[in-house]
């Protein structure tokens, strides 16, 4: 049972990793015009991709806890 709960949390963190990841690219954007480069970057966007890449880690680390105690 212990390894199908860190097999869970493994994919787990590796999808809300994905979309943090995803969140964190897209809350920058940049358009050229007339030969200037004019950067949009929206900070709660990242804020909350960077928070979204911390819970994926902390997931990954639980999961690896959880298959390794399950070995034991």
């Amino acid at each position: 049972m212990n390894k199908v709960i860190g097999a869970v949390l493994i994919i787990a963190s590796l999808a809300i990793a994905y979309i943090g990841i995803n969140k964190i690219s897209q809350s920058t954007e940049s358009v050229s015009f007339l030969g200037i480069k004019i950067e949009a970057s929206d900070n709660s966007g990242k804020t909350e991709g960077f928070l979204f890449l911390g819970l994926g880690i902390v997931l990954f680390a639980g999961g690896i806890y959880t298959l390794n105690k399950a070995k034991a």
